[in-house]
C-alpha cells in the first residue's frame, strides 16, 4: 500500500493539504508473520494542476494509487474529494511525516489539534470556491 504525506518542506507533517505541492510518498510492505515496513520512496513536487485545490480529474494524478494521504489538516470538501476518489484523508498532530505513517499502520496515530478558527477559514474557502466556479 502506498501512503503520501504531505510536506511543505520535506521534513514536517503539513496542513491545509488541499493546497500542498509538496508530498512525500511511502510505501507500506506487509508479510505474514513480520511487522510492516515503512519504506520512503520519492518526493514529489506537483506542479499547480495537480495540486488538488485546483485539480480537475483531467489527468491521472501522481497519488491516485495511495491508499491515504497524511497532513495536519483539511478542509471537509477535500476530505470528501478524496473519498470520492478512493483515498482516505488521515489527519494528525505529528510532526514527523515517517512516525505519522508508522503510526497509522500501527493504528495510533495522533489525532489532530484541534482548530476551531482554521476549520472556519477551510470552510468559508471552500465555499466561496464552489460558488465562483
Amino acid at each position: 500500500m502506498y501512503i503520501a504525506v504531505a510536506s511543505r518542506d520535506g521534513k514536517k507533517v503539513s496542513g491545509h493539504i488541499g493546497k500542498c505541492a509538496h508530498w512525500i510518498l511511502y510505501e507500506v510492505k506487509e508479510e505474514a508473520g513480520q511487522p510492516p515496513q515503512v519504506i520512503e520512496q520519492e518526493s514529489l513536487l506537483l506542479a499547480k494542476p495537480l495540486i488538488f485545490h485546483y485539480y480537475k480529474d483531467d489527468q491521472p494524478h501522481p497519488l491516485r494509487h495511495c491508499t491515504a494521504v497524511i497532513g495536519a489538516s483539511a478542509g471537509e470538501s477535500f476530505v470528501e474529494k478524496m473519498k470520492k476518489r478512493g483515498i482516505a484523508t488521515l489527519l494528525t498532530a505529528e510532526t514527523d511525516p515517517a512516525k505519522a505513517v508508522e503510526d497509522f499502520v500501527n493504528q495510533q496515530l495522533t489525532p489532530p489539534k484541534p482548530r476551531p478558527i482554521g476549520s472556519l477559514v477551510c470552510k468559508v474557502r471552500d465555499w466561496m470556491s464552489s460558488s465562483h466556479d
